[in-house]
Parts: C-alpha cells; sequence; structure tokens
C-alpha cells in the first residue's frame, strides 16, 4: 500500500469532460500542484452520496483558501457513472475520476475485492499529495468513514 512519502504511481484515469470521457495521466495531474484526493467504494452508493462526497462539495472554496489546487473523488466505476454521479451531487468543483478497470487503485494497494456485492472497489480513504508525493494517508477500516471526511483532510492541512 501506498505511504506518506511515497510518490503517486504513473496510471490513467478518465473524467468527463465536454459529454466525453477524456484520459488524465496521473503523473502530469499531480506535477506541480497540490491535490486532495477522496476515494469512495461506489458512486451512488449510501455513505458515498450522503456524506462523504457531499463534504467536499460543500467545502469546495475552503479547500482553495488552505492552498489546494484540485479535489478529486475517485472511484472503481467508469467515467460516464462517475460524471453523472457529480452531477446529481453537484460537484462541479471537484474532478470525478473513474478508475474503470481498478488499475490506479490496485497500484495504490487501496484496492478490495467485494465478492458479490460488486467485485473489485476502491477502499476508502483521503490522501493529500504535494508535487505528486504523499503527504497525509487517511485509509479507512472496511465499514468505517472517520478519517476520509472533509473535515477531518481541512483540520489536517
Amino acid at each position: 500500500m501506498i505511504q506518506v512519502g511515497d510518490k503517486i504511481p504513473a496510471a490513467s484515469v478518465q473524467e468527463m469532460q465536454d459529454g466525453k470521457p477524456v484520459e488524465v495521466k496521473t503523473q502530469d495531474f499531480f506535477a506541480g500542484r497540490k491535490v486532495v484526493l477522496f476515494a469512495v467504494p461506489g458512486a451512488f452508493t449510501p455513505t458515498c452520496s450522503e456524506a462523504h462526497l457531499p463534504g467536499y462539495v460543500v467545502s469546495a472554496d475552503r479547500f482553495k483558501a488552505k492552498g489546494v489546487d484540485a479535489v478529486v473523488c475517485l472511484a472503481v466505476n467508469d467515467a460516464f457513472v462517475m460524471g453523472a454521479w457529480g452531477k446529481a451531487q453537484n460537484a462541479e468543483a471537484i474532478h470525478m475520476w473513474g478508475d474503470g478497470d481498478g488499475s490506479f487503485t490496485k497500484a495504490l494497494g487501496l484496492d478490495m475485492d467485494t465478492g458479490a456485492f460488486g467485485g473489485l472497489r476502491s477502499r476508502r480513504y483521503a490522501m493529500v499529495v504535494d508535487d505528486g508525493v504523499v503527504t497525509l494517508l487517511n485509509v479507512e477500516p472496511p465499514k468505517t468513514f472517520e478519517g476520509s471526511k472533509a473535515e477531518v483532510v481541512l483540520a489536517a492541512l
């Protein structure tokens, strides 16, 4: 599993832009920026939709005020699902990344197998990445939601 002090692995994810999925290369996206990346087990799932993503949506301006250049929400879903979820949650200020095959999530070592529930998913976590290097990493134990909340990450900045 990735740790504080590690560099973000090179990978590709997708994000909807102008109604089309566009490839995002992680090594380019994180270069020279301070980014908050949080991941959820799945778009449109209860905790993710009722608390996790909304916390970041309402805090987007506070993250920017603390020097964060971008906030990213990641899930092992396709870009279309992530785009629709972002739209439904008014998450215009959040980059909604689909890691369709889970390759980025696996490279981070933050994948989990949920079996018949949904197969390969991401663990719930939040990290701060400064110029490609992880400076904060809060990984949640299964079925919990504490350390990856927007308020917790804001307090740590």
